[in-house]
C-alpha cells in the first residue's frame, strides 16, 4: 500500500511540475506578446488618425472641435489624497539593489516609467505592494527574481526596490 501511495504522490508531483512549467511558458509568451501587441495597435491607431486628418484639405470648425475632443488623454495626477488601487496606471521611479548594491537595469534614473497595477509585467508581487500608496510616497518593495529570469547575476535573488510614486493617471 505504501508503494502505491508513493507512486501516486510522485505522479501528482510530476503533473504539478508540468503545469507549473506550462504556466511559466505562458507568462513568458504574454510578457513578450502583450507589449508587441500594444505597439502594433497604437501604430494602427496613430496611422488611422493620420490618414483621417490628412486625407481631406478641408479645415472645418467641426473637424477642429472633433480633434480637440480626441485629445482628452488621461492626465497624471499628483494629488496626495489619491490612493493606488488595482487596475490604476501609475508613474513611478525606482532604484533596485541586491545586498545594498545597485544592479544594471534596476534604475529609472529619475525618468519615470508607467505601470498598470495588476498587469503582471513586473517580478514577484511588485505591483501589488504599491496598492494603498499615494502620489509622493516612497515604498520599499522586496521582490525575488525568478530562477530563470535570464540574467545570471539576478536569477533567484531577492532585491530591494526603493519606489517613488510620482502620480496616478486620471
Amino acid at each position: 500500500m505504501k508503494k502505491e501511495n508513493r507512486k501516486l504522490a510522485q505522479q501528482r508531483r510530476a503533473e504539478e511540475r508540468k503545469k507549473a512549467a506550462q504556466k511559466k511558458k505562458i507568462k513568458k509568451i504574454l510578457a513578450y506578446a502583450l507589449p508587441i501587441t500594444a505597439v502594433v495597435i497604437l501604430t494602427a491607431v496613430i496611422l488611422a488618425d493620420y490618414v483621417k486628418h490628412h486625407s481631406s484639405n478641408e479645415q472645418t470648425t467641426e473637424t477642429q472641435t472633433t480633434s480637440q475632443e480626441e485629445n482628452t488623454e488621461p492626465a497624471l495626477s499628483t494629488d496626495t489624497s489619491l490612493t493606488v488601487a488595482d487596475g490604476d496606471t501609475v508613474n513611478i521611479d525606482y532604484v533596485g539593489s541586491i545586498d545594498g548594491v545597485e544592479f544594471e537595469g534596476g534604475n529609472t534614473n529619475g525618468k519615470g516609467t508607467d505601470l498598470t497595477i495588476g498587469s503582471g509585467l513586473y517580478i514577484d508581487d511588485f505591483e501589488e505592494k504599491l496598492i494603498g500608496a499615494h502620489p509622493g510616497d516612497q515604498v520599499d518593495v522586496y521582490a525575488t527574481f525568478p530562477e530563470d529570469y535570464g540574467k545570471e547575476d539576478l536569477n533567484g535573488k531577492e532585491a530591494l526596490f526603493q519606489v517613488t510614486i510620482n502620480g496616478i493617471y486620471q
